[in-house]
């Protein structure tokens, strides 16, 4: 079995799910988790768009 195919460990949350069984403490750790992945999203997507970037300079000279 490669890494590809192993399972993914499933999240603690859901997007979507009820908030209505959750605390505030719970609900305040979910949003700061979830801002994190987001820095990490937006990191990423810049990281992507500049080497995008340098290709398309690379090979238009």
């Amino acid at each position: 079995m490669t890494d590809e195919e192993a399972p993914r460990p499933r999240p603690a949350y859901e997007i979507g799910q009820p908030l209505d069984l959750l605390s505030v403490a719970e609900i305040e750790a979910r949003i700061a988790t979830l801002e994190e992945e987001i820095e990490r999203l937006d990191a990423a997507a810049q990281s992507k768009r500049a080497a995008t970037a340098a290709a398309e300079a690379f090979f238009k000279k």
